[in-house]
């Protein structure tokens, strides 16, 4: 079906730390067909639309959510554009998952992508977050990406119009559509030849190494801070006394200090909780206020 209409989907179906309560409903979308039915729904669906991917950057409190929660299943296989130059342009839907993607490249020998192996997000979701890892951005190699707005429907836009920041992307619509929402619903990546082994190979070192010094098997969000300028989140964290630091169901991770997991039947509150007592830490021992990377709501 090009839309399907969801009543009281719980947040914690739908995130990797598996907390939050039920949304007004979920709409998912298949095909261009289902983004028109869905311009003419929404107003009246009442709540707030959010644009969700896999959920892996978002902290859900556990009561209910005046939100729509809008998620993009376009999934089938990429395009593959050769260009004049030697790259090729990767042309996936937004609903595509991030690792299917890169195993994708690998075996097609594009190579552009491996320092992302390990992210476990979705392609549009990962282009919205700006998704970074051992010095690639997304924003990259990026070329354009298709966004959709209920006003203005589908519209491409080039890489160089919009902007990229850390752990940001904005499709600069203008002014007048600053405030309003829009959905990323297909993305052009620009990637470059290389040997299916050689990409293979980096993206096993990048995978060793993550799973060395992260806890990428647990039910996390990733970094839950943002390195300050010049430091870094979670060595300030570990030194203020943080790593392992376990609240009910949640903690800090032993691994990693800037992880937070949900251990054990885990709650949003707790969560938020170790949330606030991170900050307080971090600004008691450094005097430095962390930004929150995951994504709160409340």
């Amino acid at each position: 079906m090009p839309l399907t209409l969801t009543p009281g989907t719980l947040l914690r179906e739908r995130t990797t730390l598996r907390l939050g309560g039920p949304a007004l409903v979920e709409a998912v979308v298949s095909c261009a067909a289902g983004l028109d039915q869905l311009a003419g729904l929404l107003p009246g669906l009442g709540g707030r639309p959010l644009a969700l991917g896999a959920g892996s950057n978002l902290l859900a409190s556990d009561g209910p959510h005046a939100l729509v929660l809008v998620r993009a299943a376009n999934t089938s296989a990429p395009q593959l554009l050769p260009q004049p130059d030697g790259t090729t342009l990767v042309r996936a839907g937004a609903g595509l998952r991030l690792p299917r993607l890169l195993g994708l490249a690998q075996r097609l020998g594009l190579t552009g992508l491996e320092g992302l192996t390990g992210v476990p997000g979705s392609l549009g979701g990962s282009v919205a977050m700006n998704a970074g890892s051992y010095g690639l951005e997304l924003g990259s190699v990026l070329s354009r990406v298709r966004i959709w707005t209920p006003q203005g429907g589908l519209m491409w836009r080039e890489a160089e119009d919009c902007a990229f920041g850390y752990r940001s992307f904005a499709p600069n619509l203008g002014p007048d559509a600053a405030q309003d929402f829009w959905l990323i619903w297909e993305v052009e990546l620009a990637l470059n030849a290389d040997a299916p082994a050689a990409i293979r190979e980096r993206m096993e070192a990048v995978y060793a190494r993550k799973k060395a010094s992260q806890p990428v098997t647990a039910k996390s969000a990733g970094c839950v801070f943002k390195n300050p300028q010049g430091a870094s989140a979670g060595k300030l964290l570990d030194e203020a006394g943080m790593r392992g630091k376990r609240l009910g169901g949640m903690c800090f991770s032993p691994v990693h200090a800037n992880f937070l997991v949900n251990m054990d039947k885990g709650t949003s509150a707790q969560a938020l909780e170790l949330l606030d007592l991170g900050r307080m830490a971090v600004r008691r021992r450094f005097g430095v206020d962390l930004e929150t990377e995951v994504v709160v709501l409340q």
